[in-house]
């Protein structure tokens, strides 16, 4: 299917965004995506996996819009963390609709901080029908430590090329062993307790929005990435996000890297967006 690539500038609190909607000659579905940029990263994408991926949808008739947040890429402004953007993906997303009228819902697509900002924006605008999230951001000190001390230490120790190296001299075994004991003095440290003012740690932060969006999520999760390890591990430890994680799509995708990097890797992230979409848009189909 034949689209059209169309550039816009967005207002946003005296600051201008940049972004670049992928419209199709024929929408077969008046749900639009929205891709939510991660930093630091730009519209484009790693690998121009946010260009690919925009004209793959629009080529299946799916809406597309992909954009700078001040301070990143084009955008004008101060740069400013996957935290403070929900003023951006708003003045995004109000553009996404003026720009295409038809349109009445979007999915928010995300990976990493991007995925992460998508939650904490998704129960904020009652448009929004879904999120696609990429290898989440739930970075914290202690489960970075963790996830690091179970994937990564634990994991050499039983490597036969780890013990051939360190034996030949090929391992700075003082650095090594410090890395390992500051690993496991952090991920011994205790999960930090809710408090009733609400100094929640991210991931635990993430979940209560995501749970109070209470969307269709589609989890897209790599295997050779340490992201999406920690990411699974916080899953296993969290309630909420045991929940959350029971009650959505999951799609692993094994020996695949965070950011997708292989032309096929792309291509399949393409096709399950696509699916899942479609999919969840069937109401809003107009073929």
């Amino acid at each position: 299917m034949n689209y059209r690539e169309q550039a816009l500038t967005v207002d946003c609190n005296g600051g201008v965004l940049v972004a670049i909607a992928t419209i199709p000659e024929i929408p077969r579905t008046t749900t639009g995506l929205l891709v939510v940029v991660g930093g630091p990263q730009y519209r484009v994408g790693s690998h121009r996996q946010f260009v690919l991926l925009c004209r793959a949808l629009a080529k299946q008739g799916i809406p597309c819009m992909r954009f700078d947040y001040r301070g990143m890429g084009d955008a004008t402004g101060e740069q400013r963390s996957f935290e403070s953007i929900d003023t951006d993906v708003r003045a995004a997303a109000n553009s996404f609709f003026e720009s295409l009228p038809e349109l009445d819902r979007l999915v928010l697509w995300g990976l990493c901080d991007g995925a992460s900002a998508a939650c904490f924006y998704a129960a904020t605008d009652e448009r929004i029908a879904g999120l696609v999230l990429l290898n989440p951001w739930v970075r914290t000190e202690a489960g970075e430590a963790r996830t690091y001390v179970k994937h990564y230490y634990l994991r050499r120790l039983v490597d036969r090329e780890f013990w051939k190296k360190l034996m030949g001299g090929g391992i700075a075994i003082g650095n090594s062993f410090t890395g390992l004991l500051r690993a496991l003095r952090l991920a011994g440290a205790p999960r930090p307790a809710e408090s009733p003012e609400g100094n929640h740690d991210l991931p635990t932060r993430m979940a209560m929005c995501l749970e109070a969006a209470a969307l269709p999520t589609l989890f897209v999760l790599s295997g050779n990435d340490y992201v999406a390890r920690e990411f699974e591990d916080v899953c296993r430890d969290n309630g909420t996000w045991s929940k959350l994680i029971a009650n959505s799509d999951v799609e692993r995708l094994e020996s695949v890297d965070h950011t997708f990097s292989r032309a096929e890797w792309r291509d399949a992230v393409a096709r399950l967006t696509a699916d899942w979409l479609l999919h969840i848009g069937s109401a809003n189909r107009v073929d």
